[in-house]
């Protein structure tokens, strides 16, 4: 159980374990390895640091909820995510708040998560890390109860994301595959979405066919967006993308690919500790988190949260002299 699925336990007195044992929890459906050669590759790793780490693979049986709460229930002192960026932040949701430290062995696509916190995205360098990496806050975006590490959206997006698991699953893992699902959802989209949003102390009514919560300044950076000094300041970005036909969908897309996104023309900013976003006629909504879908039901609260997942990160970069 959570910090999110127990409003009784307060994060802030949780403490620490000092158990300096590491259980990895691999999904070896992420990225386009081989399950057996990276657990080969794990056991390597692992050799360099004798007692320390033990791997567990998912079970698309037992789900990620269970494998966590094991790993919680023999006490280890950290858990890590092997995987892309949804497992990430899976295992980050049942690691918050419970004392234990959270480790992150990237393995997915595109690795976001990984990439803006300059952890390795090599097997080796990432295993080597959490053994002897510094434990820091790093902060979660929340929706509802579920816990996300880059961004979340409704819209368009989570219907790109169940076209692009169709495409993997005959094509297999890769960028192009992602981009080629893009283009085909947007060509079919007919549900833009009216809603009424809050966020930092305004209130407006909209029809949007994409509304997407930013946490990760990172990302922000990548695609030549604004917000990222907010996002950096503890804040959301929401972005909103005007009404408009599928072809200026479309358009849009590719000005996001290239960087070429402009404020106004584009879309929307608002930015706010905490926004609700209220869809004013159907009230269930998949919603994208990470990667991955979940459905929920409106009001959609976004929350920020700072100092509940202890994770194991490189050494913070000195500050550039102004």
């Amino acid at each position: 159980m959570s910090f999110l699925s127990n409003p009784h336990v307060d994060p802030a007195t949780v403490v620490m374990s000092t158990d300096p044992r590491v259980c990895i929890l691999m999904n070896g459906r992420s990225g386009s390895g081989d399950a057996a050669e990276l657990e080969k590759r794990f056991e390597a790793a692992f050799e360099r640091h004798p007692g320390r780490f033990e791997l567990r693979v998912l079970s698309p049986r037992s789900g990620i909820a269970d494998a966590c709460q094991r790993a919680l229930k023999d006490g280890f002192g950290t858990i890590a995510a092997a995987g892309g960026d949804g497992t990430i932040a899976a295992v980050a949701g049942q690691v918050a708040g419970s004392g234990r430290r959270f480790g992150i062995v990237p393995q997915g696509t595109f690795n976001y998560v990984a990439r803006g916190f300059d952890i390795p995205e090599d097997l080796d360098e990432a295993v080597d890390l959490i053994a002897t990496g510094e434990t820091r806050p790093l902060p979660v975006g929340e929706v509802n109860g579920q816990i996300f590490l880059n961004n979340a959206s409704l819209g368009v997006y989570p219907q790109v994301l169940e076209t692009r698991e169709g495409t993997y699953r005959r094509w297999g893992r890769s960028r192009l595959a992602a981009h080629w699902s893009l283009i085909l959802t947007v060509l079919s989209f007919r549900s833009p979405m009216r809603m009424k949003v809050t966020a930092g102390g305004r209130e407006v009514r909209r029809k949007t066919p994409l509304a997407f919560v930013a946490r990760s300044a990172f990302q922000l950076e990548q695609f030549g967006l604004e917000g990222a000094d907010e996002v950096r300041a503890g804040r959301f970005a929401l972005f909103l993308a005007p009404d408009c036909t599928r072809w200026q969908l479309l358009a849009r897309a590719f000005r996001l690919a290239v960087r070429g996104m402009e404020l106004d023309r584009d879309f929307e900013l608002f930015t706010g500790e905490e926004i609700v976003i209220e869809t004013l006629r159907r009230r269930t909504q998949t919603v994208a988190m990470d990667g991955e879908r979940v459905t929920l039901r409106a009001p959609f609260r976004f929350r920020m949260h700072r100092d509940v997942l202890h994770t194991i990160l490189p050494p913070e970069r000195p500050a550039a002299p102004e």
